[in-house]
């Protein structure tokens, strides 16, 4: 049965059938194949993983950032990041890196990290002469950081979906994210200086900066980015602190948007409330859908008993557990090439949680790792959504950006490694 639905979903993917759709048509088909049929557990288990307490932070964390992400908080980070790396050559590059890790801690979400900073810097990237497709290969791969900063997206999806304390693994995906970018900043810094790329200076508020051989002054405060870099680190405070439940901490991130949007920076009007609200409902619904075709589709291979046959055999084949550990990395790259990161998490966290119980693997190791190595295929052909993204924005061909990303998968395989094979970057929060 198991083997159906695998083969049903597979076929319908190939189909171009989106994800959440593919789940639901193959576990149905499944199930009316079945005998007898288990149709009270495929409605269960469509309904029942909707409609538990900590759900609600998905919709809280997706609204909060879009409220961010909608007024001047974007703008600030930056300028922010342009005041802080913009005198360096290939600035731009640096601030796309650097913005990625601020926005991280506002939207959550990699794509809409891509999409905004994307729209923001590229487009000056080109004017200034930045090789084509080098500007779209640092958006794509940079904003894969925002998914290892807290509030993320992806780590919620896979703290729901194992019962992991999502704090813990908020917590867990700080050190392997800061790795990233460092090393993806040096990779910028290093095309910068050899293809003297041109720096993009911003100065600070009262400090003189002279402009066609006069004397102005620069109006950009840093301090107005300071409303939304404390985003992230309440966030990490009150997971910290664990006085309050993820989902009371995402609605005090929608408290903090509102308030922030309205008293600090005044561009929050009743317009822009509706419109983040309809988006919010919007990406709820697609990934409650991917949620639920996935649960049901858990069943049937929990029925069949695949995740333990699975652990079993590779136990009794690989023997060792670093060679578990590779086979696993393996197989999630090849899968996150062709489904997104959310519907992967999915799919691929209830089935690794039993292999990695066998060989002692920490849940929260194996959460970060397998959010590093999914979100790889964010900016991997065929399907990968940061680098479509860029791509569209530059408007360039594919293969012109493909061709600059090899430095960034080495250094992302690099962190991926490190988070694999030494567990203390990760497990330091238990």
């Amino acid at each position: 049965m198991s083997l159906t639905a695998v083969i049903a979903f597979v076929f319908l993917l190939l189909l171009a059938t989106p994800v959440a759709h593919a789940l639901l048509l193959a576990s149905g088909f499944t199930m009316l194949l079945a005998e007898p049929l288990y149709l009270y557990e495929a409605v269960l288990n469509l309904y029942q993983p909707t409609s538990s307490f900590p759900m609600l932070a998905i919709p809280f964390f997706i609204l909060a950032g879009d409220v961010m992400m909608s007024g001047r908080f974007g703008e600030y980070l930056i300028k922010f990041s342009k005041l802080l790396v913009g005198r360096m050559k290939g600035g731009l590059a640096q601030v796309s890196v650097l913005g990625s890790l601020f926005f991280g801690g506002v939207s959550g979400s990699a794509v809409a990290d891509a999409s905004a900073l994307g729209n923001a810097l590229i487009p000056v990237q080109k004017k200034q002469g930045y090789p084509q497709g080098f500007a779209a290969a640092v958006n794509a791969s940079s904003s894969t950081i925002s998914v290892l900063i807290p509030p993320s997206i992806p780590l919620i999806l896979y703290g729901l979906v194992t019962e992991t304390s999502i704090p813990k693994l908020f917590l867990a995906g700080i050190v392997p994210g800061v790795m990233l970018t460092v090393l993806i900043f040096l990779i910028c810094f290093t095309v910068a200086r050899l293809k003297d790329l041109p720096a993009s200076p911003l100065e600070a508020a009262g400090q003189k900066l002279r402009v066609d051989g006069k004397i102005t002054y620069s109006k950009f405060n840093w301090f107005k980015a300071v409303p939304a870099l404390m985003m992230p680190v309440w966030v990490v405070v009150l997971a910290r602190g664990g006085v309050v439940t993820p989902t009371e901490i995402s609605v005090f991130a929608v408290v903090y948007a509102l308030l922030v949007g309205t008293f600090v920076y005044r561009d929050l009007t009743l317009d822009v409330l509706l419109r983040c609200i309809l988006t919010t409902g919007m990406m709820t619904g697609v990934i409650m859908l991917v949620i639920m075709g996935s649960s049901v589709l858990q069943w049937v291979m929990s029925y069949e008993s695949v995740p333990e046959n699975l652990a079993n055999w590779m136990l009794s084949t690989l023997q060792s557990p670093w060679t578990v550990i590779l086979a696993m990395n393996l197989l999630m790259i090849i899968i996150g090439t062709f489904l997104d990161l959310p519907a992967a998490v999915l799919l691929l966290a209830p089935i690794f949680m039993t292999v990695a119980a066998k060989i002692g693997l920490e849940p929260v190791q194996l959460g970060v790792m397998m959010v590093v190595n999914l979100a790889i295929g964010l900016y991997t052909p065929p399907v990968g959504t940061t680098l479509f993204v860029s791509v569209a924005i530059e408007r360039v061909p594919m293969g012109k950006v493909v061709i600059h990303l090899a430095p960034f998968y080495l250094v992302a395989l690099g962190v991926l490694t490190l988070v694999s094979f030494v567990p203390q970057l990760t497990v330091w929060v238990l």
